[in-house]
């Protein structure tokens, strides 16, 4: 599938910004299944310093600063992607429990790499409360794959999806204590389970193509970035999962980054020097393109 995106994030200041530097995580990323036709990243007011340049996971990062008073701030980001369906799973895969013996016993570079993501980290914290929630996936000697399908599938069906119950920065513990939140909820509690129990977790961004109701025109800006996770397999690599829908992102999925969480990834940060209230109004269209 060949898509559009068109990703617009406005913020309208209640007093002028006299500086500002930012960093947007809003570029899709080349993948074994992606491949970026065309990207563009605009700026309104005009930064006075921009650069790119690509972090230590290989995602694309967009820098830039004002330096004039301005009281609105406009980032649209333009992105033509073709996506490929993933490939198909192995037919089995290792106990969860032998693959992570073996995890902490191998040396070669791509295993020690993936390591990393065993590690705490400050949006997706591990918990005793959400390891032994999780616990019931895990049985020994559970294969790998199936015991994370296990996990998506739980939280699916027992998470409420409620953009009114958490923040960014709600933890998971808080998230499983009041069964709801949101795509990126979903995602750092899978990643909490997964790394309390020595599995490699990371936190991907991106989106997913939403179609209307029959019968109904497409809305535009009714799109959303989306979040979800993936797990990690030796000798295969990194599988994707989808907590909120409940299943393996296909090629109606656009990956933009990963990371350890949202953190590391998040489309638009920075530091702002004045402004007062202020709170981002966001747009997403990612539509289908014709096939020539």
């Amino acid at each position: 599938m060949k898509y559009r995106i068109v990703h617009v994030t406005r913020y309208a200041y209640e007093q002028p910004v006299r500086l500002c530097h930012n960093e947007a995580h809003l570029q899709p990323r080349a993948t074994s299944q992606q491949r970026c036709a065309y990207s563009e990243v605009e700026v309104r007011p005009e930064a006075a310093q921009r650069a790119e340049r690509e972090d230590m996971f290989g995602n694309r990062v967009d820098y830039f600063a004002l330096q004039a008073p301005h009281q609105e701030l406009v980032v649209t980001s333009t992105s033509e992607v073709r996506v490929e369906a993933p490939t198909a799973l192995p037919a089995s895969s290792p106990p969860w429990d032998e693959v992570v013996a073996m995890l902490h016993q191998a040396t070669d570079p791509e295993t020690l790499e993936a390591r990393q993501f065993v590690l705490d980290s400050p949006f997706a914290a591990m918990s005793a409360e959400v390891s032994a929630w999780a616990a019931a996936c895990f049985a020994p000697r559970r294969p790998l794959l199936e015991a994370v399908a296990g996990l998506c599938a739980r939280i699916h069906d027992e998470l409420a999806f409620d953009p009114k119950l958490t923040t960014v920065s709600t933890p998971p513990s808080a998230v499983l204590a009041q069964r709801g939140g949101v795509c990126q909820d979903y995602a750092h509690l899978a990643i909490a389970a997964l790394r309390s129990k020595g599995i490699p977790a990371r936190y991907v961004s991106g989106y997913v193509e939403t179609l209307p109701p029959p019968g109904q025109e497409r809305l535009r800006g009714a799109d959303v970035s989306h979040a979800w996770f993936a797990a990690y397999l030796p000798n295969y690599g990194w599988v994707d999962f989808d907590p909120t829908n409940n299943l393996r992102p296909s090629d109606r999925h656009v990956t933009i980054a990963w990371g350890r969480d949202y953190g590391d990834v998040a489309p638009l940060k920075g530091v702002v020097f004045g402004g007062g209230a202020h709170a981002p109004e966001v747009s997403v269209d990612m539509v289908a393109l014709e096939e020539p």
